[in-house]
């Protein structure tokens, strides 16, 4: 069974049922092309409120998933690494929930489209 994005917008919330027009895995949601010009995934998560890290992936067809962009509560300036922030955008205004964008919808925009969540990791130490 394929699962398919066919609105402007819709929801992806890992406990609800999905809005309409959206059909999810439990996992992951595929993206396809429409002609609204673009597509918001909304990410939600019931792990706490420490879990304030939001990585979004994508894979198209026949490629292996890569990170797109890397967000933090708190924090405006999101990790984009390679990709172009005038064809995605993100947002992650609590611990909660996050958003993605995929502007400017073309056919080669066809893929799997995946949140995942992580809690924050403090790796520098001061010592005296």
């Amino acid at each position: 069974k394929t699962n398919h994005l066919m609105c402007c917008r819709g929801t992806w919330n890992t406990t609800h049922t999905p809005a309409l027009g959206v059909c999810v895995t439990p996992d992951r949601l595929n993206l396809y092309m429409n002609t609204c010009g673009e597509a918001t995934i909304e990410c939600n998560q019931k792990k706490g409120p420490t879990y304030i890290q939001m990585y979004w992936y994508r894979q198209l067809p026949g490629e292996t998933m890569k990170l797109v962009v890397f967000t933090r509560m708190g924090n405006e300036k999101h990790d984009f690494g390679g990709f172009n922030e005038e064809k995605f955008s993100a947002t992650k205004p609590n611990a909660e929930s996050g958003t993605f964008t995929v502007k400017n919808l073309e056919p080669e925009d066809t893929g799997w489209y995946f949140c995942a969540v992580s809690e924050h990791s403090d790796t520098d130490t001061c010592e005296s």
